[in-house]
Protein backbone atom coordinates (compact mmCIF):
# COMPACT_ATOMS: atom_id res chain seq x y z
CA UNK A 1 0.00 0.00 0.00
CA UNK A 2 2.78 2.82 1.16
CA UNK A 3 4.22 2.24 -2.61
CA UNK A 4 1.35 2.69 -4.51
CA UNK A 5 0.35 5.99 -2.74
CA UNK A 6 3.13 7.16 -1.43
CA UNK A 7 3.25 9.88 -4.36
CA UNK A 8 -0.61 10.68 -3.47
CA UNK A 9 0.11 13.85 -1.09
CA UNK A 10 2.60 15.58 -3.75
CA UNK A 11 0.40 14.88 -6.83
CA UNK A 12 -2.57 15.92 -4.99
CA UNK A 13 -0.61 19.46 -3.79
CA UNK A 14 0.38 19.82 -7.66
CA UNK A 15 -3.44 19.87 -8.44
CA UNK A 16 -4.17 22.15 -5.97
CA UNK A 17 -1.58 24.82 -7.16
CA UNK A 18 -2.75 24.19 -10.45
CA UNK A 19 -6.12 25.09 -9.63
CA UNK A 20 -5.39 28.32 -7.55
CA UNK A 21 -2.92 29.04 -10.60
CA UNK A 22 -5.80 28.71 -13.24
CA UNK A 23 -8.66 30.05 -10.60
CA UNK A 24 -6.75 33.31 -10.67
CA UNK A 25 -6.30 35.69 -7.55
CA UNK A 26 -8.52 35.42 -4.29
CA UNK A 27 -9.65 39.06 -2.84
CA UNK A 28 -10.59 39.54 0.49
CA UNK A 29 -14.49 40.05 1.23
CA UNK A 30 -14.45 43.65 0.88
CA UNK A 31 -16.50 43.92 4.23
CA UNK A 32 -14.57 40.84 6.03
CA UNK A 33 -13.76 43.60 8.78
CA UNK A 34 -17.52 44.47 9.51
CA UNK A 35 -18.22 41.00 12.19
CA UNK A 36 -21.47 41.04 13.72
CA UNK A 37 -19.89 41.25 17.91
CA UNK A 38 -20.17 45.44 18.50
CA UNK A 39 -19.97 44.72 22.53
CA UNK A 40 -18.41 46.35 24.92
CA UNK A 41 -17.35 44.97 28.72
CA UNK A 42 -14.62 46.21 30.84
CA UNK A 43 -13.55 48.74 28.29
CA UNK A 44 -12.81 45.89 25.76
CA UNK A 45 -14.32 46.91 22.50
CA UNK A 46 -15.74 43.84 20.28
CA UNK A 47 -15.25 41.81 23.35
CA UNK A 48 -16.53 38.56 22.87
CA UNK A 49 -14.29 38.34 19.82
CA UNK A 50 -11.67 39.27 21.93
CA UNK A 51 -12.21 37.43 24.78
CA UNK A 52 -12.67 33.85 23.52
CA UNK A 53 -8.78 33.81 22.37
CA UNK A 54 -8.15 32.70 25.90
CA UNK A 55 -9.07 29.33 24.60
CA UNK A 56 -5.98 29.06 22.35
CA UNK A 57 -4.06 30.77 25.70
CA UNK A 58 -5.06 27.86 27.61
CA UNK A 59 -4.30 25.10 24.53
CA UNK A 60 -0.40 26.91 24.45
CA UNK A 61 -0.05 26.11 28.32
CA UNK A 62 -1.23 22.65 28.29
CA UNK A 63 0.93 22.37 25.33
CA UNK A 64 4.06 24.07 27.15
CA UNK A 65 3.36 21.90 29.95
CA UNK A 66 3.56 18.93 27.48
CA UNK A 67 7.07 20.20 26.56
CA UNK A 68 8.25 20.70 29.97
CA UNK A 69 6.69 16.57 30.58
CA UNK A 70 8.62 15.49 27.43
CA UNK A 71 10.90 12.47 27.74
CA UNK A 72 14.12 11.99 26.52
CA UNK A 73 12.68 9.71 23.44
CA UNK A 74 10.10 12.35 23.05
CA UNK A 75 12.77 14.83 22.63
CA UNK A 76 14.77 13.17 20.06
CA UNK A 77 11.43 12.58 17.78
CA UNK A 78 11.49 13.60 14.56
CA UNK A 79 8.45 15.57 14.91
CA UNK A 80 9.32 17.59 18.33
CA UNK A 81 10.08 20.92 16.93
CA UNK A 82 7.26 20.84 14.60
CA UNK A 83 5.19 20.74 17.27
CA UNK A 84 6.82 23.24 19.60
CA UNK A 85 6.64 25.22 16.95
CA UNK A 86 2.99 24.82 16.54
CA UNK A 87 2.48 25.17 19.96
CA UNK A 88 4.53 28.48 20.18
CA UNK A 89 2.13 29.45 16.92
CA UNK A 90 -1.15 28.79 19.08
CA UNK A 91 0.37 31.18 21.61
CA UNK A 92 0.60 34.01 18.90
CA UNK A 93 -2.98 33.37 17.53
CA UNK A 94 -4.51 34.42 20.90
CA UNK A 95 -1.98 37.16 20.77
CA UNK A 96 -2.69 38.42 17.13
CA UNK A 97 -6.25 37.93 17.17
CA UNK A 98 -7.10 39.44 20.35
CA UNK A 99 -4.83 42.52 19.01
CA UNK A 100 -6.23 42.09 15.39
CA UNK A 101 -10.07 42.08 16.91
CA UNK A 102 -9.79 45.15 19.37
CA UNK A 103 -9.74 47.10 16.30
CA UNK A 104 -10.52 44.92 13.00
CA UNK A 105 -8.27 46.59 9.97
CA UNK A 106 -5.92 45.22 7.45
CA UNK A 107 -2.75 46.11 9.58
CA UNK A 108 -3.98 44.37 12.48
CA UNK A 109 -5.45 41.51 10.37
CA UNK A 110 -1.92 40.87 9.43
CA UNK A 111 -0.84 39.89 12.68
CA UNK A 112 -3.45 37.59 13.49
CA UNK A 113 -2.98 35.70 9.73
CA UNK A 114 0.61 35.69 10.24
CA UNK A 115 0.77 33.01 13.28
CA UNK A 116 -1.78 30.79 11.60
CA UNK A 117 -0.05 30.60 8.44
CA UNK A 118 2.71 29.47 10.58
CA UNK A 119 0.79 27.14 13.15
CA UNK A 120 -0.98 25.41 9.42
CA UNK A 121 2.66 24.79 8.50
CA UNK A 122 4.45 23.49 11.03
CA UNK A 123 1.45 21.16 11.89
CA UNK A 124 1.93 19.71 8.50
CA UNK A 125 5.76 18.76 9.61
CA UNK A 126 4.92 17.55 12.52
CA UNK A 127 2.66 14.74 10.79
CA UNK A 128 4.89 14.26 7.84
CA UNK A 129 7.90 14.01 10.26
CA UNK A 130 6.14 11.37 12.15
CA UNK A 131 4.33 9.43 9.69
CA UNK A 132 6.96 9.17 6.77
CA UNK A 133 9.73 7.10 7.07
CA UNK A 134 13.55 7.52 6.38
CA UNK A 135 13.94 11.47 6.22
CA UNK A 136 17.57 12.18 7.57
CA UNK A 137 16.80 14.85 10.41
CA UNK A 138 18.79 17.32 8.43
CA UNK A 139 16.17 17.20 5.70
CA UNK A 140 13.10 17.87 8.29
CA UNK A 141 14.70 20.84 9.17
CA UNK A 142 14.85 21.80 5.91
CA UNK A 143 11.24 21.27 5.50
CA UNK A 144 10.04 22.81 8.54
CA UNK A 145 12.25 25.83 7.59
CA UNK A 146 11.12 26.49 4.22
CA UNK A 147 7.22 25.57 4.96
CA UNK A 148 7.51 28.53 7.72
CA UNK A 149 9.16 30.46 5.38
CA UNK A 150 6.36 30.01 2.81
CA UNK A 151 3.92 30.51 5.59
CA UNK A 152 5.33 34.10 6.09
CA UNK A 153 5.59 34.53 2.64
CA UNK A 154 2.16 33.96 1.94
CA UNK A 155 0.74 36.19 4.40
CA UNK A 156 2.80 39.34 2.90
CA UNK A 157 2.19 38.23 -0.61
CA UNK A 158 -1.66 39.55 0.40
CA UNK A 159 -0.31 42.40 2.47
CA UNK A 160 1.60 43.33 -1.25
CA UNK A 161 -0.81 42.10 -3.77
CA UNK A 162 -4.85 41.37 -1.63
CA UNK A 163 -4.39 38.20 -3.02
CA UNK A 164 -5.46 35.62 -0.75
CA UNK A 165 -4.23 32.45 -2.44
CA UNK A 166 -1.16 31.36 -1.07
CA UNK A 167 -2.56 31.41 2.54
CA UNK A 168 -5.51 29.63 1.65
CA UNK A 169 -3.50 27.39 0.23
CA UNK A 170 -1.35 26.63 3.43
CA UNK A 171 -4.81 25.95 4.91
CA UNK A 172 -6.10 23.84 2.58
CA UNK A 173 -3.03 21.47 2.13
CA UNK A 174 -2.87 20.82 5.80
CA UNK A 175 -7.00 19.79 5.87
CA UNK A 176 -5.70 17.18 3.19
CA UNK A 177 -1.98 16.24 3.44
CA UNK A 178 -2.54 15.49 6.93
CA UNK A 179 -5.14 12.46 6.86
CA UNK A 180 -3.00 11.65 3.53
CA UNK A 181 -0.19 11.06 5.39
CA UNK A 182 -1.54 9.27 8.01
CA UNK A 183 -3.99 6.87 5.74
CA UNK A 184 -0.72 5.90 3.57
CA UNK A 185 1.82 5.60 6.67
CA UNK A 186 -0.69 3.98 9.00
CA UNK A 187 -0.51 5.77 11.26
CA UNK A 188 -1.45 4.60 14.78
CA UNK A 189 -5.49 5.11 15.52
CA UNK A 190 -5.76 7.10 18.35
CA UNK A 191 -3.42 9.93 16.04
CA UNK A 192 -6.25 9.47 13.30
CA UNK A 193 -8.83 9.45 15.58
CA UNK A 194 -7.51 12.58 17.24
CA UNK A 195 -6.83 14.64 13.98
CA UNK A 196 -9.93 13.25 12.50
CA UNK A 197 -11.86 15.43 15.00
CA UNK A 198 -10.14 18.08 14.89
CA UNK A 199 -10.31 18.68 11.41
CA UNK A 200 -13.66 18.34 11.61
CA UNK A 201 -13.94 21.14 14.48
CA UNK A 202 -12.19 23.04 12.39
CA UNK A 203 -14.45 22.29 9.30
CA UNK A 204 -17.41 23.66 11.98
CA UNK A 205 -14.87 26.52 12.78
CA UNK A 206 -14.77 27.92 9.64
CA UNK A 207 -18.85 27.47 9.23
CA UNK A 208 -19.25 29.10 12.45
CA UNK A 209 -17.45 32.14 10.54
CA UNK A 210 -19.32 32.21 7.62
CA UNK A 211 -22.76 32.59 10.29
CA UNK A 212 -21.23 35.38 11.79
CA UNK A 213 -24.21 37.83 11.90
CA UNK A 214 -26.71 34.69 12.37
CA UNK A 215 -25.38 33.60 15.38
CA UNK A 216 -25.55 36.63 16.70
CA UNK A 217 -29.00 37.51 15.91
CA UNK A 218 -29.82 34.52 17.01
CA UNK A 219 -28.22 34.29 20.57
CA UNK A 220 -27.31 38.47 21.39
CA UNK A 221 -24.56 37.08 23.65
CA UNK A 222 -22.27 35.08 20.98
CA UNK A 223 -21.50 35.60 17.52
CA UNK A 224 -20.37 33.22 14.77
CA UNK A 225 -16.96 34.70 14.71
CA UNK A 226 -16.58 34.40 18.56
CA UNK A 227 -17.39 30.60 18.42
CA UNK A 228 -14.93 29.96 15.41
CA UNK A 229 -12.31 30.90 18.03
CA UNK A 230 -13.68 28.17 20.84
CA UNK A 231 -13.97 25.46 17.85
CA UNK A 232 -10.31 26.07 16.64
CA UNK A 233 -8.78 26.24 19.86
CA UNK A 234 -10.86 23.13 20.69
CA UNK A 235 -9.40 21.30 17.29
CA UNK A 236 -5.93 22.45 18.65
CA UNK A 237 -6.80 20.79 22.28
CA UNK A 238 -7.50 17.82 20.97
CA UNK A 239 -4.11 17.40 19.43
CA UNK A 240 -2.06 18.68 21.90
CA UNK A 241 -3.98 16.59 24.25
CA UNK A 242 -3.09 13.52 21.98
CA UNK A 243 0.69 14.23 22.44
CA UNK A 244 -0.14 14.04 26.06
CA UNK A 245 -1.37 10.37 25.90
CA UNK A 246 1.28 9.55 23.80
CA UNK A 247 3.44 11.06 26.55
CA UNK A 248 2.27 8.94 28.85
CA UNK A 249 2.11 5.87 27.03
CA UNK A 250 6.15 6.24 26.66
Amino acid sequence: MHSRLAHLPTLLSLLIVIAMVLHGPIPQLAHYHDFADQSHWLGIPHSVDVLSNLGFVLVAAIGFYYVALSSQQMLRANSFSAYCVFIVSLLLTAAGSWFYHLAPDDTRLFWDRLPIALACASLMCAVRAENVPGIAQLRLFTELSVALAFAVFSVFWWKWTSDLRPYLLLQGLSVIMIPAWQMIWRAPVSDRIAFGVAMTLYVFAKIAELSDSAIWNLTHVVSGHSIKHLLAASAAAVIVLNLLQRERRV
